[in-house]
């Protein structure tokens, strides 16, 4: 009896630990920065016009961890830059500024001698999505991390796998986020007032992509049909622009692994979408997408995939979330595999698998505009044998709450206004 007591104790113990302390500790503490707002501990004089924000509604997203060369996943504008690099580059490579440079390249990990090439590889472009880094502050003489939620509207710098490297008003290094997306307390203070618009379940962490890329694939914040091919380690100079209202097919996804569907769906410019708060893994086996191939979408609309364990690991099954989660061309669709047998009679139950030769009453009519010449393209040096990085233990250190981005430009875009302070936008 005294054992039984003794083991119930136990179990009670466990339970209230798992449902109090433990929760509280694996919640990620979050620094909210504000586009527009300045740095408290910049590495670089926000004053001398490094790099400007912009205004950008934040736009949904179907999966918290998506790919650094996922479509439309990033922005940017034909306007003049709104990052300066080679300004970046003069400073740190300043004697007067050895000390930041050594706080500053140890970031990426690369030596001071490093930087000029480094930064040569980097590309400017605007978030379109309230993201997930960890952010970097200069204080006393070293680059003190911390996580942070940068608002949509905001100029950064990413690497060759489409991770963000830098900021572009401070200068401040970025790393990517190493907690749990799903787990986060967003701190709005030191002048980081809490956004219109700002949805927990519209937050995104960038994983890298599975290889590097040799261009980027945007999406005009000034103009959301006009979408711009952006070669990695160019500023805007060599764009050329291509027409995003232009239709895509699904491509027939069942059977594929998770890793080759992935791939399938951003080489024709959509994006991948998934349930759950894990990217699958690579080997893991698509079940259904939703919407079923043959649907057509415009350029950086999301595809639900529906998988099932892979032997490297993911869940049993990831369901795809509701359809009106992220902007579809087409009404929520059956998630059921197309089938090669003849059809049966239609039913309220069973829509076909290809879309019907003309659109169905309901449909929204397409947008104006005429289409450019270039089409857009994400081209790898060669495909990828490594699964994505999934968020796995907690980071429990608390934030150092000290930043902000800096005070910036804005651009007028078709998204609802922030409640940051507007300014005059530029070309990233």
């Amino acid at each position: 009896m005294i054992r039984r007591i003794a083991v119930l104790l136990v179990c009670v113990l466990v339970v209230s630990g798992l449902s109090g302390c433990g929760e509280s500790a694996h919640t990620f503490a979050v620094q909210a920065v504000t586009a527009g707002v300045p740095s408290l501990a910049p590495f670089f004089d926000e004053k001398q016009g490094l790099g400007q924000d912009a205004e950008v509604r934040s736009m949904p997203v179907r999966g918290s961890l998506q790919q650094g060369d996922t479509p439309g996943l990033y922005g940017g504008t034909k306007k003049p830059t709104v990052c300066d690099v080679a300004k970046l580059k003069r400073f740190l490579t300043d004697p007067a500024n050895h000390q930041k440079a050594v706080a500053w390249s140890g970031v990426p990990g690369i030596s001071t001698d490093e930087i000029p090439a480094y930064l040569d590889r980097l590309t400017p472009v605007l978030l379109r999505h309230d993201t997930l880094v960890q952010n970097h502050d200069y204080k006393k003489g070293k680059a003190t991390p911390y996580n942070s939620l940068l608002q949509a509207g905001i100029a950064i710098l990413v690497d060759e796998r489409g991770e963000p490297a830098a900021k572009c008003s401070c200068g401040n290094p970025l790393r990517p986020f190493k907690g749990d997306a799903s787990r986060i307390s967003v701190k709005f203070e030191d002048g980081n007032k809490k956004w219109n618009g700002y949805r927990a379940s519209s937050v995104v962490a960038v994983r890298p992509a599975p290889q590097k890329v040799e261009g980027l694939a945007l999406v005009d914040v000034d103009d959301p049909d006009r979408g711009i091919e952006r070669p990695v380690g160019t500023t805007g100079k060599h764009d050329t622009a291509f027409d995003t209202r232009k239709q895509h097919a699904v491509p027939d996804l069942a059977g594929a692994t998770f890793g080759d569907a992935r791939r399938r769906l951003v080489s024709s410019g959509l994006a991948v979408g998934y349930g759950g708060n894990a990217l699958p893994s690579d080997d893991a086996h698509v079940t259904a997408t939703d919407p079923p191939a043959g649907t057509e979408l415009r350029f950086g609309e999301y595809v639900l995939l529906s998988v099932a364990d892979g032997t490297s690991g993911g869940s049993a099954s990831t369901p795809p979330g509701p359809t009106s989660a992220g902007p579809t061309l087409r009404p929520p669709t059956s998630t059921a595999p197309p089938s090669t047998a003849p059809p049966p009679p239609p039913t309220s139950s069973s829509p076909p698998s290809a879309r019907p030769s003309s659109p169905p009453p309901s449909d929204p009519p397409p947008s104006s505009g005429s289409p450019t010449t270039a089409t857009p393209s994400v081209v790898t040096h060669s495909p990828s044998t490594s699964a994505p990085v999934t968020s796995s233990a907690p980071v429990t250190s608390a934030p150092v709450t000290s930043s902000a981005p800096v005070t910036a430009g804005a651009s007028v875009t078709s998204g609802a206004p922030v409640t940051g302070t507007p300014t005059t936008t530029a070309e990233t």
